[in-house]
């Protein structure tokens, strides 16, 4: 047994002589942080919330959900997106308390994991976020493929699919303001097109469209139902089944939105100022936005339409397909042309997100630490093209139809994003805990409602949610591709876990009396102290930060 000061805090640690030649970081190195960090403090706070929005609002919503309503109804699909955002607003109060209490340069979510759990699953974690965010630049090059295919244009997908990569590699790989500046743009235009289609969906609904004879309501809910029996499974259990396969689906339109704010953190102007209101709002403008649009869309839209993804001809979002059925002239081109950018902004953050991700683990030694290279502009331009040439498995579309390939992207992150969750929130229970001992839990910047309780009944759904993931690839037959896709994720995380545990043969847990709870506390402090935010000064700036 032997004692040794960190950052102020008496710790104490026992291991045998054998294992602390091995020992990995246990993400307590703050100074390491420190040392290498040569990231820009260049987003402001509008940049920060409309980072986290423009993630969450992409290809999810605007074209995953015509397979729920596909496959499932207009019912499930409203029940499983409310579903979804309490999940979301309880893994987003989590990372908030950390990451407010120690907004760190360089450091995303695995930093925590290592710092307040373990340093194996510290390991698994970051590689797994990695993974998912690199997964999804490519899911969201396939369904800005889908998108485009709708103006049936004579070039080949491969064409546009290159063209979409090339402008996030290129808004990713010059300094992060500009990056910040063009998403924040990105995100403004999705979020005025969801506005004018939530109006829109409202006009509709009372008979305002000119193909329409009287009110249209929620005529699709009677006619086909508002209900499909999934899997052709009669009775309750059917449409059970199918509110099921709707939340677990959903997940995928929320998959690593929380993460965006906490990743941004780093980066932020004032974070302890900036972070705690953009996660305030985030949820509730969750709520209006996803809540609204996919009521609208069950009621634009029936379940047994054609052309939703899933069907015979997966070309337009649902949206889309709409305003074509009641005769709206050019807007249907207009909003295409939106959802178009939106795919663009959601892999701009992811492709930002998985680059920095990459970036903290090199930091820590759980990555080559060629990935800490940064250019004159303070961006780690080696992780953002290691995790951009992952998003050219969107080629995948050359040889098969866009749908199958962006469904395969969908169960592939949405499972990576639940286990991130999952170790969030089993993060944070442990930091709470690391709070108590340390008599610093009403010391804390900012602090969230319901916890720890609502972690806790947070965690058991989630875990229920990646258990059960692919249960509709063993209905009516087991569909071997989709099976893997859809649980390939839980070999590779237990494999990253086990092998790292069994080579450094660290311990089950860091015990709450060797958590490091002070380490960059002091820093952060000062930070605080001093940090900045330039005020709008002209009537567009004041604009769009009254909106943030």
């Amino acid at each position: 047994m032997e004692k040794h000061e960190k950052g102020g805090l008496e710790c104490s640690a026992s291991h045998g002589d054998d294992v602390e030649a091995t020992q990995p970081p246990t993400g307590t190195e703050f100074s390491l942080a420190g040392q290498h960090d040569e990231l820009a403090r260049g987003l402001k706070s509008r940049h920060i919330q409309f980072l986290a929005l423009g993630g969450a609002i992409g290809t999810g919503l605007f074209v995953g959900s015509g397979g729920i309503l596909s496959s499932t109804g207009p019912a499930p699909l409203f029940m499983a997106y409310l579903s979804m955002m309490l999940i979301v607003w309880v893994v987003m109060n989590n990372l908030a308390e950390m990451v407010v209490y120690l907004p760190l340069r360089g450091i995303t979510v695995p930093y925590f994991v290592g710092r307040f759990v373990d340093p194996s699953l510290s390991f698994a974690c970051g590689w797994n976020y990695w993974y998912a965010y690199a997964i999804l630049v490519g899911a969201e090059a396939s369904a800005a493929g889908i998108v485009i295919e709708y103006w049936q244009l004579p070039v080949n997908i491969a064409v546009w699919i290159t063209v979409v990569l090339a402008v996030m590699l290129l808004l990713n790989i010059v300094a992060v303001g500009y990056f910040g500046e063009a998403e924040f743009w990105f995100a403004s235009i999705k979020l005025i097109t969801i506005c004018g289609l939530i109006i829109l969906g409202i006009v509709i609904f009372f008979g305002g469209a000119p193909r329409q004879d009287g009110v249209l309501g929620f005529h699709y809910w009677n006619a086909p139902g508002a209900f499909v029996q999934f899997k052709d499974v009669p009775g309750g259990a059917g449409r059970f089944l199918g509110y099921w396969h709707a939340f677990v689906k959903a997940g995928f339109a929320f998959i690593t939105s929380p993460e965006l704010i906490a990743i941004a953190a780093g980066e932020a102007v004032a974070p302890r100022r900036n972070i705690p209101k953009a996660a305030r709002r985030f949820v509730w403008r969750l709520a209006v936005f996803y809540g609204l649009s996919s009521l609208i869309i069950g009621i634009l839209v029936p379940s047994d339409e054609p052309t939703l993804l899933g069907k015979a001809n997966a070309s337009a979002s649902p949206f889309v397909i709409g305003i074509t059925r009641v005769g709206i002239p050019a807007l249907n081109h207009i909003i295409n042309a939106a959802i178009l950018t939106s795919a663009w902004s959601a892999g701009n953050s992811f492709l930002y997100s998985g680059s920095r991700v990459l970036y903290s683990m090199s930091l820590t030694g759980q990555a080559p630490a060629c990935f800490a290279a940064t250019n004159r502009n303070g961006v780690p331009y080696l992780a953002v093209l290691f995790t951009w040439s992952i998003g050219l498995l969107a080629y995948l579309n050359v040889s098969n139809t866009g749908a199958v390939v962006f469904n395969w992207f969908v169960s592939i992150s949405t499972t990576s994003g639940f286990i991130a969750w999952i170790a969030v929130m089993v993060t944070y229970l442990r930091f709470r805990r690391a709070m108590e001992f340390n008599r610093l839990l009403d010391a804390l910047p900012y602090r969230t409602a319901l916890q720890p309780y609502a972690t806790y009944a947070a965690v058991v759904v989630v875990l229920l949610l990646t258990l059960t993931n692919g249960f509709h690839t063993f209905m009516p037959s087991f569909a071997v591709k989709d099976f893997v896709a859809s649980y390939v994720t839980l070999p590779i995380f237990l494999g990253l876990y086990l092998g790292h545990k069994l080579w450094f043969r660290t311990p089950l847990c860091i015990p709450v009396d060797q958590i490091d709870a002070i380490s960059g506390k002091k820093e952060m402090d000062e930070l605080e102290a001093t940090d900045k935010e330039r005020v709008p000064r002209n009537w567009m700036q004041k604009m769009w930060y009254w909106v943030a």
